[in-house]
């Protein structure tokens, strides 16, 4: 025997009982967004290797160290497997032109992939919901998307404030950053002794970086570093002030937090993150900000936009330690055959059930009458439908409650679609 073969490191499998819960979420999800006028979009999970050198900064943790490129075999083209959703959805509005009669609000749900170490929350291959308005300058789309959010975790039943947490900066404007970068750089200069190979790397390069260093030796001299909101204009702090104002008068919590700086060159102004104490050291699980330059970075016109990504793997860990799971997927009722040679008669019914809205599973292998009970009952289906001989030449069928202690009843096969819904609504 050949010896077995196991998924890819860090790239997991979803079995049924799991993946009812994501598709409980994803249709929550898809629920609210359309309520909120957001529209579904689609991209290649590959793209040129360049879309994200140039989107996300060529000295990001991603682009140096995290993604899965490959040169085409073929043609030689430099290619990747998309680490995040934005520049590719960018990639997209500009190739077609898509902004060309006004704003647009879109999302997109799928896979992303990252090399880098599997740990609980963070996975090779993983999923994530990216929302984006494209086309709005102002704060008050920057407002709404952090109202979207806190209404998802309430139709989710997370609790805000104690399961679930917001944080907000505003990384102002290019110059803004450049007066603050050099102040930076002044800084860490004077403390070179003090850090790690890797921000001693980046420390000309990209030192904004280096706020959001996780080794714990550093943390008293990044504690010290000079805060962007010090160096922040008028505009600036009007726009993160207008956002603030409205989270204030939604009663939304949150916390300024100056060292939140997002992992990716493209955020301008505000930036936000959800964090949960449920998720332990890897908190957060919902990111984003405005990126007002990556549209005309990535060869379009000139346009405004800010959007998020929210973890999907992250969402269903907090989910599970939170006790909040999907309601029962298991069908309304289980038909029982103990003929194989009726099946002609059965399958309409119970092709029947299914277009009234009947969830019904039909069994299969055969079996004796009481392997066939046990078998509706592990289905946790609320009633079993006998289709005996007795009853087939009758024209009925039987119905038994299997939760409860109701009586067994007949119903006449010439009318199902009468007593349908009464199977659909069964408690």
């Amino acid at each position: 025997m050949s010896d077995k073969l196991n998924a890819v490191k860090g790239m997991n499998d979803l079995l049924p009982d799991e993946a009812a819960q994501w598709e409980w979420v994803e249709g929550v999800m898809r629920d609210l967004l359309a309520r909120w006028g957001y529209r579904n979009l689609r991209t290649p999970i590959v793209e040129p290797t360049a879309l994200f050198v140039r989107g996300l900064g060529e000295v990001t943790d991603i682009v140096e160290k995290e993604m899965f490129s490959w040169t085409d075999a073929m043609n030689g083209d430099a290619l990747t497997l998309r680490p995040e959703a934005t520049a590719g959805i960018v990639r997209a509005m500009v190739e077609h032109n898509a902004l060309y009669n006004g704003p647009l609000r879109i999302w997109q749900l799928g896979p992303m992939f990252r090399h880098e170490r599997p740990q609980k929350g963070r996975s090779r291959q993983f999923h994530q919901l990216d929302v984006e308005a494209l086309g709005h300058a102002g704060p008050d789309v920057d407002a709404e998307l952090i109202l979207m959010l806190r209404a998802l975790w309430g139709e989710l039943g997370l609790k805000e404030g104690t399961q679930i947490t917001l944080e907000l900066n505003s990384l102002g404007q290019p110059d803004e950053r450049q007066a603050h970068r050099a102040a930076l750089i002044a800084h860490f200069e004077t403390h070179a002794d003090q850090l790690d190979a890797d921000a001693q790397r980046r420390l000309h390069s990209n030192p904004l970086r280096l706020l959001d260093s996780k080794n714990p030796a550093m943390a008293a001299v990044v504690a010290a570093a000079p805060t962007l909101m010090d160096y922040l204009g008028s505009e600036s702090r009007a726009h993160f002030d207008a956002v603030r104002a409205v989270l204030d008068a939604a009663g939304i919590a949150y916390t300024v937090n100056p060292r939140l700086v997002r992992g990716m060159d493209y955020y301008n102004l505000t930036v936000f993150e959800w964090k949960s104490p449920l998720l332990g050291a890897q908190s957060t699980v919902c990111g984003g900000g405005r990126y007002d330059q990556l549209i005309e970075t990535l060869g379009g016109k000139p346009a405004p936009a800010i959007g998020f990504g929210l973890g999907m793997e992250r969402l269903m860990l907090m989910l599970d330690a939170a006790g909040l799971a999907a309601a029962s997927s298991a069908p309304d009722a289980y038909a029982l055959v103990t003929d194989a040679a009726t099946l002609p008669q059965v399958l309409p019914v119970l092709a029947a059930l299914r277009a009234a809205g009947v969830a019904v599973l039909m069994n299969a292998g055969g079996g004796s009458v009481k392997t066939q009970f046990k078998r509706a009952d592990a289905s946790g289906a609320a009633y079993a439908l006998i289709f005996g001989a007795d009853e087939l030449a009758r024209g009925v069928v039987s119905v038994k409650p299997l939760r409860g202690d109701a009586a067994q009843f007949t119903r006449d096969l010439a009318h199902v679609a009468d007593w349908a819904p009464g199977l659909r609504n069964a408690p």
